[in-house]
């Protein structure tokens, strides 16, 4: 029998698509070789077969065919017949892909292949292969980007690394290697990390099993933040494609090599760490349900701050750039009615404040002394500005270095209070959910630990006598919170300094903190 190739394409000349089998035979055959059978009316799939394949093809070689036409769902490369299967998302993109190609012939790597419908109206793969799965996933958030076309190119080009560089900019809250793990690991598998400062900065060697997972990060994680505002991700390939981890420990991690010793003088993984990256209900098991605001590409403040907090809620020491003061100076105060508790209770939303000084001789002016230089900028990024008491408030880095304490035997009129053993401490415990919780102010509350008894009359009449007018009021579905919503964010920060931790009589105290959320 003789050896005969089919190519399969789409007739332009004729007015209803034919397609053409042409043989072809690799010994002499009486003219036969030039003869042509036509079959009309092929049946069109959105799923099309491609042939003559180089045989190291990547899948996001054959998914660039397709790309111009439409969104591309499912890819089947089947590298040792040098053929791959595409399947577009509808058969209208499938059938003008195949119009393009009758006219232009498909090239990859400057060499011709073959398309045709395939006789399959959908592809069935293994939804475990990884790597697949990556390419399509990053297809996919790219195309409903809003600026897609240079990032197609970008991702289409062959990932030269599974290694990435990361550096943290406007690093204001700990960023760990733990916190880089958990955020990473959602587009594959990450291998190995190493931490270290640069320049003054915090940077990351992160090293995935798959050059396409670090494609796939990059394209989505650089430029966006960890935190509300502030710890923003810069993310390039490696020159390295393979990184040497001597030490497990919370500079460096190998995660195939759980054996490693920890190092001289370095901690090994602790147990609260262990716990985020095995329990599925920690935090790490809620990072993908705010997952989404972040791949929306929309410019939005994004709360990853569930990882992040988690070094924080450990109690880790940032690795990278810090505050060199944890004081604060806070000016432009209504010093008819700002007090030391009213200022305690304001900067304790970022931090947990230990001591509050109003300076006798200018009372519109005050130190606000936090646990560290983190918390301290915190606090300042988010309250820089705030209207509070009818006047614009003005916080900056004091030159101070801690906030001194009147000698007993002075009296400064209750202008300097020491609240280091407070019970009020948001942040003090490790694993608060207070962590996950840190939102710039606004004019909506969250209120919780809410007697069963207490009802939204009672709630809307408490939050009223603080000066302002509720707009809006929604119950939780357990009737313990609820989110209330004031008519600007001035009345709300009043509410929040008057009413946080107000009794409700036995033990119970009511929970105030800003939202994110509106009603």
């Amino acid at each position: 029998p003789r050896d005969r190739r089919v190519v399969a394409y789409i007739n332009p000349k004729r007015q209803s698509d034919t397609l053409v089998l042409s043989g072809v035979s690799d010994g002499a055959s009486n003219g036969s070789d030039s003869k042509k059978l036509r079959v009309d009316d092929p049946t069109p799939s959105r799923v099309l077969h491609i042939r003559k394949l180089p045989s190291d093809v990547t899948d996001t070689e054959v998914i660039a065919l397709g790309l111009p036409f439409g969104k591309v769902t499912n890819i089947l490369t089947l590298k040792g017949k040098n053929q791959a299967f595409l399947e577009m998302s509808s058969e209208e993109s499938a059938v003008t892909m195949m119009n393009y190609y009758s006219t232009v012939s498909p090239l990859v790597r400057h060499s011709p292949v073959f398309i045709q419908f395939s006789n399959h109206k959908e592809l069935k793969t293994d939804s475990t292969n990884q790597r697949t799965q990556a390419v399509l996933q990053a297809v996919s958030a790219v195309q409903s980007s809003s600026s897609p076309t240079t990032e197609l190119s970008e991702l289409l080009s062959a990932p030269c690394s599974p290694v990435l560089r990361i550096i943290i900019e406007n690093m204001f809250y700990p960023v760990t290697l733990d916190v880089l793990q958990q955020i990473f690991s959602k587009f594959g598998t990450v291998m190995k990390i190493i931490t270290f400062t640069k320049n003054n900065q915090f940077q990351a060697l992160l090293q995935f099993s798959e050059p396409i997972q670090a494609q796939q990060a990059k394209l989505t994680l650089d430029g966006q933040n960890i935190y509300n505002s502030c710890c923003t991700l810069r993310i390039d390939f490696s020159k390295l494609v393979n990184l040497n981890v001597k030490y497990n420990n919370d500079k460096s991690r190998d995660y195939t090599r759980p054996e490693l010793p920890a190092g001289d003088g370095q901690p090994s993984l602790d147990p609260m760490a262990a716990a985020f990256t095995k329990d599925s209900s920690s935090l790490l098991g809620k990072i993908p349900g705010m997952w989404s605001a972040l791949c929306v590409f929309a410019g939005a403040l994004n709360p990853l701050n569930a990882a992040a907090a988690a070094a924080a809620a450990a109690g880790r020491i940032a690795l990278g750039q810090t505050c060199s003061s944890a004081v604060l100076l806070v000016s432009n105060l209504n010093d008819e009615m700002v007090t030391p508790q009213s200022l305690f209770t304001l900067f304790g939303v970022y931090g947990d404040v230990q001591r509050v000084k109003i300076l006798y001789n200018k009372k519109d002016s005050a130190l606000v002394q936090l646990c560290d230089g983190s918390q301290a900028q915190l606090a300042m990024s988010h309250l820089n500005g705030l209207k509070m008491n009818g006047k614009v408030i003005r916080v900056t880095m004091s030159k101070h270095q801690s906030v001194a304490l009147p000698r007993d035997s002075l009296d400064d009129h209750g202008l300097t209070k020491d609240f280091t053993n407070s019970p009020l401490h948001r942040f003090k415990k490790p694993g608060s959910k207070n962590f996950q919780n840190i939102f710039p102010p606004s004019a909506t509350l969250h209120i919780s630990n809410i007697p069963q008894d207490m009802t939204e009359e009672d709630l809307r009449l408490l939050f009223s006598n603080t000066g302002g007018t509720v707009k809006a009021f929604k119950f939780f579905q357990d009737h313990k919170m609820a989110l209330i919503q004031m008519s600007t964010v001035e009345e709300a920060t009043q509410a929040l300094i008057e009413l946080h931790n107000y009794s409700l009589g036995g033990s119970q105290y009511l929970r105030v903190s800003f939202s994110k959320s509106t009603i």
